[in-house]
């Protein structure tokens, strides 16, 4: 089932406390707002939204800065020991803005650590499966929220495991077999794939010369949707390169690369503003690309390296 689809008209959901829901490319979005019951559709949630609500859907026209960012649920898929990954993405509405919210009360995941991996720095534009928590094999009905503050509105979503938010397309899309690409840190490392991808380090790196950070990938050659159809045959693997988390800026150079699908390596050079503990995330698209591997929820792969800068 696709999970951009899986919203359920018939489903009514009572907030907990005051709150109101808010959907976003195909994601149930809890604002805290106030106490509604959803699930008659978009035209009851616009009836029901409060004026910033009404501001901040979809199809709102963007603007330059001080709109809200919003996480977003995208699904969850099972590990080969039992476990299961919930997978995040988020929505910056600001269409030049780049939003810094430290880990902290304005960025929270719960229950557990505040610090599960979320991203502190928000890019504008819809960014799908960014992070992704993993839990363990009996979770059950259970919970995972993720919260942000922006701009003075607080968004929370719920990750869970129910049965019709599976992304079955990570096991290869219907009708072409495509998986996600593997991504390494050391070419005979461990490898990763999907929104849980692979985390490398802390490795130490200085504010006064860039940090050299190497990436292997390779992918499965096949593709979907269009790419599938034009007869092109396998297409490079595009890494794009990330900071997840820290104080500083980080400029990368190059900031993404291309990858034969049969397998290579690539190297970008990290430049960090100011010392403090960094991620970096590196983000591998197949022929999909970026939005059509989004709406489809495969196929891409996150790898995370961990750099204390001195």
């Amino acid at each position: 089932m696709s999970v951009g689809a899986s919203f359920d008209s018939g489903l009514r959901r009572r907030a907990m406390c005051p709150e109101t829901f808010v959907i976003v490319g195909g994601c149930i979005l809890r604002a805290l707002r106030i106490d509604v019951v959803v699930g008659l559709g978009l035209a009851a949630l616009i009836a029901a939204a409060s004026p910033l609500v009404h501001a901040q859907l979809p199809f709102a026209v963007p603007k330059a800065s001080g709109q809200t960012v919003t996480p977003a649920f995208e699904g969850w898929y099972r590990n080969a020991d039992g476990t299961f990954n919930l997978s995040f993405g988020y929505n910056n509405r600001n269409s030049e803005e780049v939003v810094s919210v430290p880990i902290g009360v304005a960025n929270t995941i719960a229950p557990g650590a505040a610090n599960q991996g979320q991203p502190t720095e928000f890019q504008p534009g819809r960014h799908w499966g960014v992070f992704a928590v993993k839990v363990p094999a009996d979770f059950g009905s259970k919970e995972v929220t993720w919260t942000v503050a922006v701009h003075g509105a607080t968004y929370a979503i719920p990750g869970f495991l129910r049965a019709n938010w599976q992304i079955d397309a990570l096991e290869g899309e219907a009708g072409s077999g495509n998986t996600p690409p593997a991504l390494k840190f050391a070419a005979k490392g461990p490898e990763g794939s999907g929104p849980l991808g692979i985390t490398a380090g802390p490795v130490t790196a200085s504010v006064a010369a860039p940090f050299a950070l190497t990436v292997w990938a390779r992918d499965d050659g096949k593709a979907s949707g269009s790419v599938a159809t034009s007869g092109r045959g396998a297409v490079p693997v595009t890494l794009t390169f990330f900071k997840h988390q820290g104080p500083g800026r980080v400029t990368f150079t190059p900031p993404s690369a291309r990858i034969p699908a049969t397998g290579g390596e690539t190297t970008t050079q990290a430049a960090f503003s100011e010392p403090g503990e960094y991620m970096v995330r590196v983000r591998a698209n197949d022929a999909s690309g970026v939005a059509g591997a989004g709406h489809a929820q495969c196929c891409w792969t996150n790898g995370f390296v961990k750099v204390v800068v001195k």
